[in-house]
């Protein structure tokens, strides 16, 4: 069905609503109780010195809430910077890979770090190991590799991978997680750098990166920094970790920002950890995948079960549905940003199932989408 067929002057009954209709895979929502917190401490927060314990303390709490998060062990540290994950991957390029570099390519993102490593002129072209969107390549140890590039999950197309250091691999396992991270289960002894923004499972904004880095990759920052290799000082990861050590960027960052990431991991410590927050996008996620197996309309983009992630849920509709109809009768009741990514040019939905997610809206959700399909 074309949008020009569709009817997308639907109203959906208000009892079919869900209470918050935020599915974006990033942005992602933001829970009132964070932003209540925030405007209670505007007045003596925002607007102050990131160099001052006003802030210092925040960016200490966070710090501090990660590692109780993601249980890390002695030694490792959470580094922090401005710029993004994006921004990390060039970050990677000049301060983490020494020469050579493996990447497994699976979707929009994960190609996007094996492009910059292959950009530059001081390491060799990296090995890329690629699949096609829905499904994911597998690791291959090589004496030659230094650093082993994985996407814990691809935003892009909904497929994640667990995270196993390859056996025999002597390289550093580097883990971009942005929108992985505090949404699935990963163990800390697995990576040496596992990488993400807060605009997603830890419902905030973006514009900054954090990193749990081991030992091992500790080690390798000061070694490439040694080397005498030109870093530009915001790429520059030994930075980066001087000033991580003392709660504060090198630059100035979003102080709203580290705020609203501050309330999102303390609620999900105060509530039982990672296994209440992978829980409950486990939970969600589950919610969408059965109802698209038991329609007659939908299925899950993704074949496999088991590469199925559970933060970000990818669902084909039958041809004679049109999805794009259905997002944009969803937009105007209230249900945003379920929209496929625009690059992928499916007729899918793609349905965040981020913690801060309300695993009964996400019922909601479904419900509406019924609704409207038998509008149609």
């Amino acid at each position: 069905m074309s949008d020009s067929t569709a009817n997308t002057d639907i109203l959906i009954p208000s009892e079919l609503l869900p209470r918050d209709g935020r599915f974006g895979s990033g942005p992602s929502k933001v829970r009132k109780e964070a932003v209540d917190a925030l405007v209670a401490r505007s007045a003596d927060y925002l607007g102050t010195s990131h160099r001052q314990n006003t802030v210092k303390s925040v960016v200490g709490e966070v710090r501090s809430g990660l590692r109780q998060l993601f249980s890390i062990p002695e030694g490792y540290e959470v580094v922090l910077g401005n710029g993004g994950s994006t921004y990390f991957w060039d970050t990677a390029v000049f301060s983490l890979i020494a020469n050579k570099s493996q990447h497994l390519s699976f979707g929009e993102f994960s190609a996007k770090f094996a492009s910059s490593a292959k950009m530059a002129p001081f390491i060799q072209d990296p090995e890329v190991i690629k699949a096609e969107p829905g499904s994911r390549p597998e690791a291959v140890a090589n004496d030659e590799i230094d650093l082993y590039a994985f996407t814990h999950n691809e935003t892009s197309t909904g497929v994640f991978m667990d995270i196993i250091r390859p056996a025999g691999a002597k390289g550093l396992v580097a883990v971009d997680a942005t929108s992985a991270a505090a949404g699935l289960t990963v163990e800390a002894s697995q990576f040496d750098c596992y990488y993400f923004a807060p605009q997603k499972a830890f419902a905030s904004d973006g514009g900054i990166w954090f990193a749990l880095m081991s030992p091992a990759a500790i080690e390798r920052v000061k070694e490439i920094k040694a080397s005498g290799r030109y870093i530009p000082p915001a790429l520059d990861l030994s930075i980066a970790l001087d000033n991580s050590v003392l709660n504060q960027t090198y630059n100035t960052p979003a102080l709203a920002t580290i705020f609203l990431m501050n309330e999102q991991i303390k609620w999900m410590n105060e509530n039982g950890g990672l296994p209440f927050s992978t829980g409950r996008s486990a939970q969600s996620s589950g919610i969408v995948y059965n109802w698209a197996i038991a329609s007659d309309f939908a299925t899950p983009f993704v074949k496999d079960p088991a590469m199925r992630s559970n933060v970000v849920a990818t669902i084909d509709f039958d041809d004679n549905i049109d999805a794009a109809s259905i997002a944009k009768v969803l937009r105007k009741n209230g249900i945003v940003d379920v929209e496929p990514y625009r690059k992928l040019g499916r007729n899918q939905l793609r349905i965040a199932t981020f913690p801060a997610v309300d695993p009964s809206d996400v019922e909601a959700l479904v419900a509406s989408i019924d609704y409207v399909v038998s509008k149609f």
